[in-house]
């Protein structure tokens, strides 16, 4: 398992100027947690708790997005050990973590030897948090806003996905999204806990982990997680 080295950076590509009452980037570091992720400890995240106060990142605004990125999610953390097991999906291969949240799965193919990697998230502050979490795994990543879900199928090799099916209206937009870059021949391997809205008739299942999902309190032996690839 390969390690970018020290000396490593983030290049954040934003979508449009974010402005912000305070530094999210401070308030990251002074709040949260930097912990081992569960299944996958040497991959360590900047990560939510009681006392992190991280409804203040939402001020005023009540369409500001949840904080989901600061907690473990079951698929994320599966398809990282997935890929830290199976190193050779990234190595030498450029690779998209798709809606990625803390940039756990883009790390785990850093590590891995994935010669370049796009870590893709629509809420700024998740890409802030990516930052953060690959300058803390010593990796190179490139941070980007914006809903990839819109655009053309990207110039990558594998697109990796982790708990975006979620809600059904986003399941079909991811799915479609995903068949299109199929097509265009990028492989495609996706981490779910067997949510409700993921589309399993379309899928092959090619392994599981147990693995802890968002909401579950710390020592849970954790849910079944799938990866999956498009059948």
């Amino acid at each position: 398992m390969g390690n970018a080295g020290e000396g490593k950076t983030t290049r954040i590509v934003a979508a449009e100027p974010r402005i912000s009452a305070f530094d999210i980037k401070a308030f990251i570091t002074r709040n949260l947690r930097l912990q081992p992720a569960p299944i996958v400890p040497h991959i360590v995240l900047y990560t939510g708790h009681a006392g992190s106060r991280l409804s203040r990142l939402g001020g005023m605004d009540p369409d500001a997005p949840a904080p989901y990125w600061a907690y473990d999610w079951a698929g994320g953390t599966a398809l990282a050990r997935h890929i830290t097991d199976h190193p050779e999906i990234v190595r030498g291969r450029r690779v998209l973590d798709l809606g990625a949240g803390s940039g756990i799965v883009a790390i785990a193919a850093a590590k891995s030897g994935a010669t370049e990697v796009i870590a893709a998230d629509t809420d700024a502050n998740a890409v802030v948090a990516i930052d953060l979490n690959a300058s803390a795994n010593a990796v190179s990543i490139t941070a980007l806003h914006a809903d990839l879900l819109l655009r053309e199928p990207p110039a990558v090799d594998v697109i990796l996905v982790g708990d975006l099916f979620y809600e059904e209206s986003l399941a079909v937009r991811v799915l479609d999204f995903l068949t299109t870059c199929h097509d265009a021949g990028i492989e495609v391997l996706i981490g779910d806990p067997f949510r409700a809205p993921l589309p399993e008739e379309k899928l092959r299942l090619v392994a599981e982990y147990p693995a802890p999902d968002f909401g579950e309190t710390a020592g849970t032996p954790g849910r079944r997680a799938g990866i999956f690839t498009l059948s």
